[in-house]
């Protein structure tokens, strides 16, 4: 297994000469490493049907089925399927997903640890997902906000990102809403969060996810988040992946942001995605105090 490894501050590991659906149990040792170290990961070249990739997440970690059925591929639960195409004549996943920066299930109590994605179908033009690590923010944040943000709690809620679906029709959009957030209530989380593997503080919130300040008043609550994320979505802290065929990514949702490019009309995108929990707590909270995540099995 050859790895290119960038320097310290910059994201996104390379690995070279592998397939993955032999990996070992050391390479899988060595590549969530390289995950915790570098937040992303990128497999090149490789060719998987959906037992391999399932069979390969199973050896990362514990996928995840996503709590929205109308996501999940017919066959297998666990991949999370992003797609304008049909399936054998049927609706298949849901189209124009992630086109907004977040941190995947971010607004659940027990956040996703990994993301694993690996596309079916890449657009003919704009091929590429942008990412922020949100670890160098916080290192980078001005006094100012970091004083203002420390040892706060912050409000994530996915309500405003539901996507209507056909059951929806002749619903009110107010029942619809109401629906959808007793089924996912808002959650907290701190602003700034410790990794449980390398201890380093990270800033934790996104403009997709992130509505409020606990403890703020609205005005002062929307005033600031603006200013954040005015701050963090500046072009110099964007890394962008521009996809080729055959490519698998690997990255963590605990130090980065990302989000999807769009798809221009009348061109195809398919994308199967599958969520990983690596047996840790998501983040530290103090020393001794632990965010704990419960194992999903099923």
């Amino acid at each position: 297994m050859k790895i290119n490894r960038p320097s310290s501050e910059c994201i996104g590991a390379e690995v070279l000469d592998i397939d993955v659906v032999a990996v070992t149990e050391a390479e899988v040792k060595t590549i969530r490493q390289l995950v915790y170290n570098h937040k992303l990961v990128v497999f090149r070249d490789q060719n998987l049907n959906e037992d391999q990739y399932l069979a390969f997440a199973q050896k990362i970690g514990i996928p995840q089925i996503y709590p929205q059925d109308n996501y999940h591929h017919p066959d297998y639960p666990e991949i999370f399927v992003s797609s304008n195409l049909p399936k054998d004549g049927k609706k298949f996943g849901v189209r124009g997903t992630g086109k907004y920066w977040h941190t995947d299930c971010a607004f659940l109590n027990e956040p996703l640890p990994f993301t694993m994605l690996y596309p079916q179908v890449l657009p003919n033009s704009i091929r590429e997902t942008y990412y922020i690590d949100m670890q160098q923010v916080y290192k980078k944040l001005p006094t100012n906000l970091r004083s203002h943000i420390d040892s706060k709690e912050l409000v994530h809620n996915a309500k405003w990102r539901y996507k209507v679906q056909q059951w929806d029709i002749d619903r009110a959009i107010i029942d619809i809403m109401n629906d959808f957030e007793n089924r996912f209530p808002p959650v907290k989380h701190p602003a700034i969060i410790t990794h449980p593997v390398t201890h380093e503080k990270i800033l934790y919130m996104s403009s997709g996810f992130t509505t409020s300040i606990v403890g703020a008043d609205y005005e002062s609550s929307q005033e600031l988040l603006q200013e954040l994320f005015s701050f963090i979505e500046r072009e110099q802290h964007i890394h962008t992946h521009v996809w080729k065929d055959g490519d698998i990514l690997l990255w963590e949702n605990r130090t980065l942001n990302h989000k999807a490019s769009t798809v221009p009309e009348g061109e195809n995108s398919v994308s199967y995605r599958i969520g990983i929990y690596d047996g840790l707590p998501f983040y530290v909270v103090s020393e001794g105090v632990t965010k704990q995540l419960k194992m999903l099995t099923r």
